[in-house]
């Protein structure tokens, strides 16, 4: 066993007969824990499992596997429900999976869904993959980045790494006297996976797992903030991980005169830019909503708002783990916990162990030793007049206005910066996003601001091809969509534009 998980899981054990997990088929305490992971580690030796993909929805299975695989040094490939089908193939391809453990309700029919995988076990398929590329020394779990083109990408993390992460995530959970986390984000995105179940057990919280369909997920996109809101309600917990759309949705109930959930005492915000504005809006409610920042590349969180150090508008502080500086164009750069390599890439650990920074690829800048972000490096536009825009932070204050579901903003070249609104209502007028754009423009600055707006006539979806798996924007897609039809004189004020012809698949 290696020493990271075997101090990790050791420690677990002086949380005694508490609850340490809860999901629909029951409960595990702490000082039964060692045993159900026990007996998973037992089945992954007997069919000689060495890359082992976990094709499960959330609850106490998905956590006993990685668990025992954490345990056992094996490596582990979470592989998201929200992928399509080409996508998920993919991941079980780049990354040699030789074992899938699926609901062993759903084995049969797995075997049909993953071509080449048998069933050897009660919900275990197994099958001797084409290619089994080298990975880094040290590798335990190759999680995959649903990027804004092209294929997901595997990146390669220690154990160390992710504990590191989850001490550092846990001291604030103990501080705050979190007893019952919920896991409301999918177990396979390493947000929830180190900050909510690893950090949780860390601190002595019982984590419960439901399905997502419970929470209100669907798919790669679909969201019911009602179902959400009752999950919340009936099972009261003291922290959650959200997205900001998710906030957006707790926000909104409370001020048509839903009372929040009783109990609540640490909400983390991350996943996204988040609107100064909404995040203001949550602090007047009296909501415990502490926004963050993290990537994949390392291990998760690096920097989070606490109760003892926060402030509005930025995403807190370094975490003890964690070191960042501002490289001098503005990027954010980390060192600390960080992956070990890119899969089917060179290995990074020995450059970075020497001490070197990792490139974030975010643009940002500290106030007071909280961290500031401007946006992606990437997707910052430049407008006619050479002034620099972050498109993430005028679609922040876009989608936060009530009348707004999605939205895009470009603005490279152009007089005036264009967006592309999804409206939250089939029947939300013109005039109502109008006014949605005018209230978010009163908070931003000239250059930034939406001067025109195009209304889209369907929500950007993973379906249509112009939004990732993970929610994420793809701006190639919506600007080959949307450009050519944007009228280069800006005669119009807004459009309706036809469905989608040329879709693109995900």
């Amino acid at each position: 066993m290696p020493d990271a998980s075997e101090s990790f899981l050791a420690g677990l054990a002086r949380h005694g007969g508490r609850p340490a997990l809860r999901g629909e088929s029951g409960e595990i305490a702490f000082d039964r824990l060692p045993e159900a992971v026990a007996a998973c580690r037992g089945v992954l030796e007997s069919v000689a499992a060495r890359r082992v993909a976990l094709a499960l929805d959330n609850g106490l299975q998905w956590a006993l596997w990685d668990l025992a695989l954490l345990a056992d040094g094996r490596v582990c490939v979470p592989l998201p429900g929200f992928f399509s089908p080409a996508q998920q193939a993919h991941v079980l391809d780049s990354a040699g999976v030789d074992t899938l453990i699926v609901d062993p309700v759903a084995a049969s029919a797995s075997a049909a869904v993953f071509p080449g995988f048998v069933p050897v076990a009660p919900g275990i398929l197994r099958r001797v993959p084409a290619q089994v590329p080298a990975l880094p020394t040290g590798t335990v779990k190759i999680t995959y980045t649903s990027g804004t083109t092209g294929q997901p990408k595997g990146v390669c993390l220690s154990a160390a790494a992710q504990l590191a992460v989850a001490r550092s995530v846990a001291r604030i959970g103990e501080a705050g006297a979190v007893e019952r986390h919920l896991g409301v984000l999918p177990l396979a995105t390493l947000l929830e996976n180190i900050a909510g179940l690893y950090a949780g057990l860390l601190a002595g919280a019982c984590v419960e797992l439901l399905p997502m369909r419970t929470i209100g997920f669907s798919g790669g996109g679909g969201f019911d903030p009602a179902r959400f809101l009752q999950t919340l309600h009936a099972r009261r917990p003291h922290s959650l991980i959200l997205l900001p759309q998710m906030l957006l949705a707790l926000v909104g109930a409370a001020e048509q005169g839903h009372a929040p959930p009783a109990g609540l005492r640490f909400v983390a915000v991350g996943g996204g830019q988040v609107s100064a504005r909404l995040l203001q809006r949550a602090e007047a409610l009296g909501l415990p909503v502490y926004e963050g920042y993290g990537l994949s590349e390392c291990a998760s969180v690096v920097c989070l708002n606490t109760p003892a150090a926060r402030r509005v508008g930025t995403v807190g502080r370094p975490l003890p783990h964690a070191a960042l500086r501002i490289a001098d164009d503005g990027e954010v750069q980390v060192r600390g916990a960080h992956m070990l390599g890119y899969l089917g890439e060179a290995p990074l650990a020995d450059q970075l162990v020497a001490g070197e920074w990792l490139g974030t690829g975010d643009l940002g800048h500290f106030d007071d030793g909280f961290l500031v972000l401007h946006g992606r490096r990437k997707h910052q536009f430049i407008t006619a007049y050479g002034r620099n825009v972050n498109p993430e932070w005028v679609e922040a204050e876009l989608v936060q206005q009530g009348p707004i579901a999605q939205a895009w903003v470009h603005g490279e070249a152009l007089a005036e910066n264009l967006a592309v609104l999804v409206p939250r209502r089939a029947d939300c007028s013109d005039a109502e996003l109008d006014a949605a754009v005018a209230a978010a423009n009163a908070g931003l600055p000239d250059y930034a601001r939406a001067g025109r707006w195009l209304r889209a006539d369907a929500p950007f979806t993973p379906a249509n091809g112009l939004l990732t798996a993970n929610g994420r924007l793809r701006r190639a897609a919506l600007a080959a969509h949307y450009l050519p039809r944007s009228g280069a004189d800006g005669a119009a004020s807004c459009a309706t534009f036809t469905s989608f012809s040329d879709e693109i698949d995900t």
